[in-house]
């Protein structure tokens, strides 16, 4: 297995999440193989138009490696979301524009060499879909961003096609993700594909991510929704719930894993989470069930995996849940 540079480009405001989510998984792939007694599977490099600049949360990031003249043809570029304009910004000075300038030429003839290549990829966090976009990248290609700039990104690249609700899209060579945390997911959707399903589940683990979300995976997941709070006994029985959604989950069983009546469940339930503890419960083996069909289970299976008794009342859930 040859050793991939993964070149991340930093512009100024870069989301700083963006940057180091992606880069920690891939250093995790790395350090797992090592102990493993195996040679790493990946290469950062940091790469930019001028050698310094202020990231999104004003932390100062220095060091960055002047931009190639060409990358190998196995690359994999990274293209990161940035902070957008605020009132009061200050406007660019003219070496800020010109180093902007060369980036997006720079970007445009290694972004088409890379598409080109049989072995080398094109990623896009975030904004870094509208980064492409201008750089003339995704004309023809299946593609995604943060749910915010959907619009955005459709109005600078209308020969693209955009999709909605998706956690990352793959194209060929080119893949795009939405917002921030979406990048882990697809770093670590890479690694599984490089370095196998196995390495990839131990880096998800030392990073503690709860789900690996999969490209068919909506970016608004059931397994995220009403979690907007911060009641500890309510995450607690969530998370109960999310772990191991086949268990017999009576309503007394729930409230004992929260450590309060079955009757005030309820209420914490309704004031936090803007739902019932059935409702919630039922919503989350239903995205258990999708996931098994997904993964080749027969709807019979898919309904037993999940905590229904039958494939009947699967489809009963499903049509409660759709009115």
């Amino acid at each position: 297995m040859s050793r991939i540079d993964v070149c991340l480009l930093v512009e100024p405001q870069a989301l700083l999440l963006d940057l180091a989510g992606p880069a920690e998984a891939f250093r995790l792939a790395n350090q797992l193989l090592r102990g493993r007694g195996e040679p790493e599977a990946f290469r950062l490099r940091f790469i930019a138009a001028e050698p310094a600049c202020i990231s999104s949360v004003g932390l100062a990031l220095s060091g960055l490696e002047p931009l190639p003249e060409a990358l190998a043809p196995d690359s994999w570029l990274l293209l990161l979301g940035c902070r957008s304009p605020q009132p009061g910004d200050l406007p660019q000075d003219s070496a800020t524009l010109a180093a902007a300038l060369r980036l997006r030429r720079w970007l445009a003839r290694q972004g088409r060499d890379l598409l080109e290549s049989a072995t080398g990829r094109l990623l896009c966090i975030c904004s870094g879909a509208l980064l492409a976009a201008e750089a003339g990248l995704l004309d023809g290609r299946r593609c995604t961003t943060h749910h915010q700039l959907l619009d955005a990104l459709r109005a600078a690249a209308p020969r693209a096609q955009v999709v909605d609700n998706r956690v990352f899209v793959f194209d060929g060579p080119l893949a795009s993700s939405a917002g921030i945390t979406a990048g882990i997911d697809l770093a670590l959707h890479l690694i599984a594909e490089h370095c196998g399903a196995a390495l990839a589940a131990g880096v998800a683990q030392m990073m503690v991510v709860y789900l690996r979300r999969g490209s068919q995976d909506p970016e608004l997941s059931p397994l995220l929704a009403h979690r907007h709070h911060l009641h500890p006994a309510l995450h607690r029985v969530q998370d109960a719930i999310c772990a191991d959604p086949g268990q017999d989950w009576s309503l007394a069983r729930m409230a004992d894993t929260a450590h309060v009546t079955p009757r005030h469940l309820s209420r914490l339930f309704a004031s936090h989470a803007g739902t019932t503890p059935l409702h919630y419960l039922q919503a989350i083996r239903l995205e258990r069930a999708r996931q098994a069909r997904a993964q080749g289970l027969n709807t019979s299976q898919a309904a037993l995996a999940a905590g229904f008794s039958s494939d009947q009342q699967l489809r009963r859930a499903r049509r409660r849940h759709a009115g």
